[in-house]
């Protein structure tokens, strides 16, 4: 239920560049089951598998509502970053990269995550929007139905949890979906039971030969360096919560959930899904004790069941879920307090790392900007000896990330 926002979400951004929306829509639900089954039994973990908003969001709106280059090519493009990531993923190299990640950043890459995961709570509720005239964030009207509902279910949530009650952010949907029915914010389906859109008009239509233009590849390494960081970020976010992490901040077998997200990305965009990664939302199910992969397979069968409750999904309002995403959001914190803020040359890249996550409204930037901040800061600080050898490495790749990213903005 935390990610359902995703089934309506998702075919919107990549409608908005021409793709049919009921296959769309079709679509996402299948390839959902379809990576969460491989997590439960290849990675035996509790991280649901779906398709980020980043990259659906360069399909569908960047790529071809804005520079007119068919969603058919923008998949081919997603489809040459997850052939990528499954030859660094079967060399061990994403491993080793993320082993090269300082520990400090590994305690602040979670409240970081949790900042962003919060934020778009916040703007699902409609509790903060953005200022054209001003240009930044602003408090949003408070008074409007969709922000009672949110407000109400986080009521719920906030009581629930509190007295750690088990499925409390599960109640919290609940209680706003129907508070949301009175004030208008619930839509009640005509009917609760559909037959599912043909997915067929966007299963192979990717044009993977017309994404091998030199042109686009900035596009490509945008994909690949925010799929990564995103990967990554939530694996060890999630990870942590879990408690599956060791002193150090890494996870044993860190590669296995690797693996499926590269076999996830790869294969989603041949069934027209692009970007497909373990979410951020799966701390949702972590939350309330899921510790194996019988969480990511329930999350699947879940999944599966929409195909014929499409009108269920598409009932529950983005205002029930933000909620579950502000407790889960604000429960991320709580990893800055084992951050050394006493060490300038430590604080300063976290604190960077959380603000850029903010101001880029990415985690992937975010996270990829606090490891570019900490190697410029231990060095301004004269504290080379506190940088791994092979973040000079990653920090090339990484300025140049920012260059696409600040350059295609």
């Amino acid at each position: 239920m935390a990610c359902a926002y995703l089934v309506i979400v998702i075919p919107g951004l990549l409608a908005a560049g021409g793709m049919d929306k009921g296959a769309a829509t079709s679509a996402v639900i299948i390839v959902f089951a379809l990576g969460s089954i491989l997590m439960a039994f290849y990675g035996n973990l509790p991280f649901i598998v779906g398709p980020g908003v980043g990259g659906s969001a360069i399909v569908g709106v960047t790529l071809a509502a804005s520079e007119h280059v068919p969603w058919q090519v923008g998949l081919g493009i997603a489809f040459w970053s997850g052939v990528l990531f499954m030859l660094l993923t079967a060399l061990k190299l994403r491993e080793v990269v993320t082993r090269t990640v300082p520990l400090q950043i590994k305690l602040g890459l979670t409240s970081s995550i949790g900042l962003f995961v919060t934020m778009l709570g916040l703007r699902n509720a409609g509790l903060v929007l953005a200022n054209a005239k001003t240009n930044a964030l602003m408090l949003g009207n408070f008074t409007t139905p969709g922000a009672a509902v949110a407000l109400s279910g986080l009521a719920a949530g906030v009581f629930l949890q509190a007295r750690k009650i088990p499925g409390g952010i599960l109640w919290s949907i609940l209680v706003a979906t129907a508070l949301g029915i009175p004030l208008g914010v619930t839509r009640l389906p005509a009917s609760w039971f559909s037959w599912p859109h043909s997915p067929s008009a966007v299963f192979f239509e990717l044009d993977p030969v017309g994404a091998l233009h030199v042109g686009f590849l900035p596009y490509l390494f945008v994909f690949f360096a925010a799929e990564f960081f995103s990967t990554m970020g939530t694996t060890l976010a999630v990870g942590d919560k879990a408690g599956m992490l060791d002193r150090d901040g890494n996870m044993a077998q860190i590669n296995t959930p690797f693996v499926v997200d590269s076999i996830a990305a790869t294969v989603g965009t041949l069934l027209g899904i692009p970007a497909l990664t373990s979410l951020i939302e799966s701390a949702a199910g972590v939350e309330s004790g899921g510790r194996t992969g019988l969480t990511a397979l329930a999350a699947a069968t879940a999944f599966l069941l929409l195909l014929l409750l499409t009108p269920l999904a598409l009932m529950i309002p983005k205002e029930a879920t933000a909620p579950a995403l502000l407790l889960i959001g604000l429960s991320m914190f709580s990893g800055l307090r084992r951050v050394d803020m006493d060490d300038f040359s430590t604080a300063v890249p976290v604190l960077l790392m959380m603000l850029l996550t903010l101001g880029a409204n990415s985690f992937a930037t975010g996270i990829a900007g606090g490891l570019l901040c900490y190697v410029i800061v231990k060095l301004l600080a004269g504290r080379r000896r506190d940088i791994p050898s092979g973040l000079y490495i990653v920090a090339v790749p990484l300025a140049y990330y920012f260059w696409t990213v600040i350059s295609h903005s």
